[in-house]
């Protein structure tokens, strides 16, 4: 019988603890995608623009640009 409680409850601790875990991986992407798109970033096109590499910084500008407005549009 301890057995067999013993496994429910390893069953039951993986499936909460596992539907806990995948929800912080969503939330953490959340996070590293806002951390991404609105503080590194600019910064790193601006470091560029500031290091003389305009003609770098500016086809990426232009590159994340249009994946943004693609992404727009088909939502």
């Amino acid at each position: 019988m301890i057995n067999m409680l013993m496994f429910l409850f390893t069953v039951l601790m993986f499936a909460v603890f596992g539907k806990m875990i995948w929800f912080a991986f969503r939330a953490a992407w959340g996070v590293t995608k806002v951390f991404f798109s609105v503080i590194l970033l600019p910064v790193f096109l601006i470091g560029l623009v500031i290091a003389g590499l305009m003609y770098i910084a500016l086809p990426i500008l232009i590159i994340v640009g249009i994946v943004l407005l693609i992404g727009g549009l088909s939502k």
